[in-house]
Protein backbone atom coordinates (compact mmCIF):
# COMPACT_ATOMS: atom_id res chain seq x y z
CA UNK A 1 0.00 0.00 0.00
CA UNK A 2 2.80 2.56 1.15
CA UNK A 3 4.41 2.13 -2.54
CA UNK A 4 1.13 2.66 -4.17
CA UNK A 5 0.90 5.85 -2.04
CA UNK A 6 4.12 6.81 -2.88
CA UNK A 7 4.36 5.87 -6.64
CA UNK A 8 1.42 8.88 -6.93
CA UNK A 9 3.74 11.81 -5.73
CA UNK A 10 6.50 10.03 -8.51
CA UNK A 11 5.66 13.20 -11.02
CA UNK A 12 6.98 16.58 -11.07
CA UNK A 13 5.97 19.51 -10.70
CA UNK A 14 3.41 18.68 -7.91
CA UNK A 15 0.15 20.72 -8.28
CA UNK A 16 -1.58 22.65 -5.26
CA UNK A 17 -3.75 19.14 -5.28
CA UNK A 18 -0.76 17.08 -5.65
CA UNK A 19 1.26 19.06 -2.44
CA UNK A 20 -2.35 18.54 -0.36
CA UNK A 21 -2.02 15.01 -0.91
CA UNK A 22 0.97 14.96 -0.24
CA UNK A 23 0.87 16.76 2.82
CA UNK A 24 -1.84 14.97 3.80
CA UNK A 25 0.00 11.60 3.54
CA UNK A 26 2.56 13.34 6.05
CA UNK A 27 0.18 13.91 8.49
CA UNK A 28 -1.17 10.19 8.18
CA UNK A 29 1.76 8.91 8.50
CA UNK A 30 2.74 10.59 11.63
CA UNK A 31 -0.99 9.99 12.79
CA UNK A 32 -1.04 6.32 12.55
CA UNK A 33 2.50 5.42 13.44
CA UNK A 34 3.61 5.22 16.98
CA UNK A 35 7.01 6.40 15.57
CA UNK A 36 7.37 8.58 12.23
CA UNK A 37 11.05 8.54 11.03
CA UNK A 38 11.61 10.96 7.89
CA UNK A 39 15.48 10.25 7.35
CA UNK A 40 17.65 9.86 4.10
CA UNK A 41 19.93 6.62 3.47
CA UNK A 42 23.04 8.41 3.88
CA UNK A 43 22.70 10.39 6.48
CA UNK A 44 25.25 9.06 9.41
CA UNK A 45 22.83 10.94 11.90
CA UNK A 46 19.62 9.15 10.67
CA UNK A 47 21.48 5.91 11.20
CA UNK A 48 22.21 5.97 14.67
CA UNK A 49 19.06 7.29 15.32
CA UNK A 50 17.10 4.16 13.58
CA UNK A 51 19.66 2.34 15.43
CA UNK A 52 18.83 3.35 19.15
CA UNK A 53 15.13 2.52 17.84
CA UNK A 54 15.85 -0.88 16.76
CA UNK A 55 18.58 -1.42 20.02
CA UNK A 56 15.38 -0.55 21.99
CA UNK A 57 13.33 -3.28 20.15
CA UNK A 58 10.87 -0.61 19.28
CA UNK A 59 8.88 -0.68 15.67
CA UNK A 60 8.83 2.58 13.57
CA UNK A 61 7.59 3.74 10.30
CA UNK A 62 10.36 5.38 8.11
CA UNK A 63 10.50 7.08 4.56
CA UNK A 64 14.03 7.94 2.83
CA UNK A 65 13.58 10.91 1.74
CA UNK A 66 16.71 10.69 -0.84
CA UNK A 67 14.96 7.40 -2.40
CA UNK A 68 11.56 9.08 -2.85
CA UNK A 69 11.06 11.33 -6.50
CA UNK A 70 9.19 13.97 -4.32
CA UNK A 71 11.46 13.99 -1.15
CA UNK A 72 12.75 17.28 -0.98
CA UNK A 73 8.78 18.28 -0.99
CA UNK A 74 7.96 16.29 2.21
CA UNK A 75 11.08 17.52 4.02
CA UNK A 76 10.19 21.74 2.28
CA UNK A 77 6.37 20.22 3.93
CA UNK A 78 8.15 19.51 7.60
CA UNK A 79 10.30 22.32 7.33
CA UNK A 80 7.38 24.02 7.02
CA UNK A 81 5.01 22.21 9.89
CA UNK A 82 8.21 21.68 12.60
CA UNK A 83 11.16 24.53 11.74
CA UNK A 84 13.41 21.74 11.14
CA UNK A 85 14.83 21.25 7.83
CA UNK A 86 17.39 18.52 8.95
CA UNK A 87 16.86 15.13 9.35
CA UNK A 88 16.90 12.78 11.06
CA UNK A 89 12.97 14.20 11.33
CA UNK A 90 11.30 12.32 14.35
CA UNK A 91 8.04 11.84 15.62
CA UNK A 92 6.76 9.89 18.67
CA UNK A 93 2.98 9.44 19.28
CA UNK A 94 1.96 12.65 16.84
CA UNK A 95 4.89 14.74 18.72
CA UNK A 96 7.67 16.19 17.11
CA UNK A 97 10.45 14.83 18.93
CA UNK A 98 12.98 16.65 16.42
CA UNK A 99 16.48 15.23 15.31
CA UNK A 100 18.67 12.86 16.25
CA UNK A 101 20.54 14.52 19.28
CA UNK A 102 16.98 14.88 20.24
CA UNK A 103 16.31 11.57 20.11
CA UNK A 104 18.83 10.61 22.69
CA UNK A 105 18.48 13.29 25.03
CA UNK A 106 14.76 12.26 25.21
CA UNK A 107 16.59 8.57 26.04
CA UNK A 108 18.48 10.03 28.49
CA UNK A 109 16.04 12.20 30.26
CA UNK A 110 13.46 9.70 30.36
CA UNK A 111 10.85 11.45 28.52
CA UNK A 112 11.86 8.74 25.42
CA UNK A 113 9.62 6.18 27.71
CA UNK A 114 6.83 8.56 28.82
CA UNK A 115 6.30 9.36 25.64
CA UNK A 116 5.86 5.27 24.43
CA UNK A 117 3.96 4.72 27.90
CA UNK A 118 1.18 7.43 27.77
Amino acid sequence: MLETLLSFFRSKPLTAEEMATLEQFVDDAIKNNTIAVFSKSYCPYCARAKKLLKDLGLEFFVIELDKEANGAAIQDYLQKKTGQRTVPNIFIKEEHIGGCDDLFAAKSSGKLDKLLTA
